[in-house]
């Protein structure tokens, strides 16, 4: 779409369009559009054990948030309606181009970066939604649940399959483990994902948390990092 058509289209709605989620650039200007964010959940061995889970017995399955849950000021503000609200690390990979069916072989083809990202859960009413059969979204998808560093190019560090990812709160270390650890890797999650979605430019994948999930509250200090990605620093406000 040109930029007279997306004018023409604007002055025709009803309603001014809501913005659109961005993230950085790493030392660039450059912004990159956020459309939806796929989430693949228990990938790390470890975390499927401490939620009570058999890794072997799991096929990868997923949900979603919304992109407009996506924040990069660096700040966490705690939710309403939940006293349990926790943290998990995971390696984001942000899409440049989508498609169906996408061979595991070509997944990698679509990457355009990757960046450090925050799952924030709201684990009681998670909780609660499981022992009722019912969805998580509220758990999941509510307002700055992910927070999320500057995007690196594929271009300027490749594809990377290890590599550290930790969390820390308040400067004590709470997750620790490797990209090599997931269970579904990045190439098999995007290729699994396009059979069910229609995969888009600007889609992200949070690509699942190690161990060591857990509750944060107002005032603490997270810091996240990912091997050769980078870090981030979140306030909890």
């Amino acid at each position: 779409m040109t930029a007279s058509e997306r004018q023409s289209l604007s002055a025709d709605l009803v309603i001014a369009p809501p913005a659109v989620p961005t993230l950085a650039v790493k030392h660039t200007n450059a912004r990159f559009p956020v459309n939806r964010i796929f989430c693949i959940g228990r990938n790390y061995a470890a975390h499927a054990v401490e939620m009570g889970h058999d890794p072997d017995k799991e096929p990868p399955f997923f949900f979603l948030k919304h992109g407009g849950a996506v924040v990069s000021d660096g700040t966490f503000p705690y939710p309403p309606e939940s006293a349990d609200v926790h943290h998990e690390v995971e390696l984001v990979v942000a899409l440049a181009t989508g498609g169906s069916d996408i061979a595991v072989a070509d997944a990698l083809d679509h990457v355009f970066g990757y960046g450090v990202g925050l799952d924030m859960t709201r684990r009681d009413l998670q909780a609660e939604a499981k022992s009722l059969g019912r969805p998580w979204e509220v758990a999941k998808s509510f307002e700055a649940s992910a927070p999320c560093g500057p995007l690196v190019p594929a271009s300027a560090i490749g594809h990377p399959d290890q590599g550290a990812i930790s969390l820390a709160v308040n400067g004590h270390t709470r997750q620790e483990g490797d990209l090599n650890q997931m269970l579904w890797k990045v190439p098999e999650i995007i290729s699994t994902l396009s059979r069910f979605f229609a995969l888009q430019p600007g889609d992200i994948i949070m690509s699942g948390t190690p161990s060591g999930v857990g509750a944060v509250s107002r005032g603490d200090i997270i810091t996240a990092s990912i091997g050769c990605i980078g870090n981030i620093k979140v306030d909890v406000v």
